[in-house]
């Protein structure tokens, strides 16, 4: 009885709806779904969860800044009307959290979460690998510190960490990282790195021929290879640096609601998640990794994300 199709419209960037029904908050409504999550995903999971519990969910998909922009305007307004939060990355998760948005609860299957990527208002769905995409024929980068090698100067471009959540969890990374710190923003800015909005923009200007490389999404780099883009991907050494994409209910969403969380959360959402292309979150999904994998701490990152992001505006004239 799925009506995603209906619900969903395409766009040149992201898919959006608008939401027209009155929301589950304490009835039989529909869900309504607010994400900034890749749009095949979105439907593989909302069109099975739709056909096997009867229930309808209403889809909002845009951009972390837009969708941060639009829940800022509802809660001006009185609060926001989605039932569910379906993020990137966990900072704005965290910052909802923080604010009193989300209601605190147990879904079944969190304790299967791994303790980093949980909270008690929010639960990884996915995990994210940020890499190195470069051009064919590219002398080859070893580690992320070779992205200010001479070597490649005006030849790097990266995404926006502002714009983007993924970015963000990069630039937080180099940040907190000892053996290169604020002073390897100098270092990139001195030779040249290219800032554009978001991961996809990278893999297009790598794949053009206009960047000898650049930072993306392992997602976003294998879709353009298995599309024939003349590029190759690189997992730099420490690793691929990893963020986890949360889920959220909020404070005033319903049974029905709590029941997609669960189904996201479920070995039957992870495997649909799997299927788009992600690496699940539950360690029972079998997930061939590819390479060694670093994390953030997204606690810290919370606290000093208005100074990092600063001091990135400060370095990079933005």
């Amino acid at each position: 009885m799925s009506t995603l199709g209906r619900r969903l419209m395409a766009g040149t960037a992201v898919s959006v709806v608008v939401v027209a029904a009155t929301g589950c908050r304490g009835g039989d409504q529909a869900i309504r779904l607010y994400t900034s999550v890749t749009g095949d995903t979105v439907t593989a999971v909302v069109e099975r969860f739709e056909a096997e519990s009867g229930l309808d969910v209403v889809v909002f998909r845009a951009p972390t800044g837009e969708l941060a922009a639009r829940i800022a305007a509802e809660q001006r307004e009185g609060g926001i009307r989605a039932d569910v939060l379906w993020l990137t990355d966990p900072l704005s998760m965290q910052q909802y959290a923080a604010d009193g948005v989300l209601q605190a609860w147990q879904p079944e299957g969190a304790p299967d979460i791994a303790p980093q990527y949980r909270a008690d208002s929010f639960w990884g769905t996915r995990l994210l690998s940020m890499i190195i995409v470069q051009g064919r024929g590219v002398a080859p980068i070893e580690s992320w510190a070779d992205l200010a090698d001479p070597a490649y100067r005006d030849r790097i471009v990266a995404p926006d960490p502002g714009f983007a959540g993924s970015a963000f969890a990069v630039f937080g990374y180099f940040a907190s990282e000892p053996s290169l710190g604020f002073e390897f923003y100098r270092r990139l800015r001195a030779n040249g790195l290219t800032i554009v909005n978001s991961p996809g923009e990278v893999v297009t200007a790598v794949a053009e021929g206009r960047f000898d490389a650049g930072i993306t999404l392992l997602f976003s780099a294998r879709e353009a290879r298995e599309e024939g883009s003349p590029i190759a991907i690189v997992w730099p050494e420490p690793g691929a640096i990893t963020l986890y994409s949360p889920i959220g209910l909020a404070a005033g969403a319903g049974t029905d609601a709590r029941r997609f969380v669960e189904y996201v959360l479920s070995e039957e959402g992870q495997q649909r998640i799997a299927d788009s292309g992600w690496q699940p979150i539950l360690p029972a999904i079998p997930w061939e990794v590819g390479g060694p994998q670093v994390a953030v701490d997204w606690s810290e990152l919370f606290d000093r994300r208005a100074a990092i992001l600063d001091i990135f505006r400060a370095v990079f004239g933005e």
